[in-house]
């Protein structure tokens, strides 16, 4: 039995570090953006599960479908760091996938400072101008 788990340990390990490898190394950049996405996916489910204020689904509450479209959309993101870090190799920078990881970080951000304020969670002024500023931008206001 220790056999496999080592095995099956293994098996995870390398296929962490091969990941890790691909998405261009793990720094403090690529943690800010997975602990991000980790809380938005999670406060997104509390709007749904606790609060049933979710505006992604016709009741506000749960809904399996909206949960999967979120995890592919995580993984999208994750697909564009990758893209980013072979255009970094390609052309020989080092910014490109920062400067993604940034800006998907700040999208993730956004995001969790609207869940809580679905919860009900007062935001001080300066920081819902912040948002509507960046969404003004995103939008091309």
């Amino acid at each position: 039995m220790n056999d496999l788990k080592l095995t099956i340990f293994t098996i995870l390990g390398m296929a962490g570090a091969f990941i890790s490898q691909l998405l261009g190394g793990w720094d403090a950049g690529m943690s800010t953006l997975i602990i991000f996405m980790a809380i938005d996916y999670f406060t997104g489910f509390l709007v749904g599960a606790v609060f049933h204020k979710s505006p992604k689904s016709e009741n506000g509450s749960l809904d399996s479908k909206v949960g999967f479209k979120g995890l592919c959309k995580k993984g999208m993101i994750l697909l564009i760091v990758l893209i980013a870090v072979r255009l970094d190799l390609m052309v020989n920078s080092d910014y490109i996938r920062d400067s993604v990881i940034i800006a998907f970080s700040l999208n993730e951000l956004v995001s969790i400072i609207e869940n809580a304020g679905l919860m009900g969670i007062k935001m001080p002024t300066v920081i819902t101008k912040a948002i509507d500023s960046l969404k003004g931008k995103e939008t091309g206001v």
